[in-house]
């Protein structure tokens, strides 16, 4: 801190304080006014993480997917069971009873 003191009270005080001003009103400028400053970097990172946050989620759900497709293309058994669970159908003469 004594070399700051020395720097901004010295011989070359008016330069210093000059450079010290005009970096300070630069960096201003440059995170917060320009047109690609930093807020909106900040804002843009976040967005990029939830979205592929997002692109994480729908990838699991197509897996999920395709391997319910693969399973109820393969059994029969599965598929008539997948029918009745989910669309209510029923073989000829079943007593259905729908419980919500």
């Amino acid at each position: 801190m004594g070399k700051f003191k020395e720097l901004w009270n010295g011989d070359n005080h008016s330069f210093f304080r000059y450079a010290v001003v005009s970096t300070a009103v630069f960096l201003l400028i440059v995170c917060f006014f320009s047109e690609d400053n930093l807020v909106r970097l900040l804002k843009a990172g976040r967005e990029y993480r939830r979205q592929n946050a997002q692109i994480e989620v729908y990838r699991k759900e197509i897996s999920e997917m395709d391997r319910q497709i693969e399973m109820l293309s393969n059994d029969v058994d599965t598929l008539e069971e997948f029918a009745r669970e989910r669309f209510f159908f029923a073989a000829p003469g079943d007593d259905v009873y729908v419980l919500e």
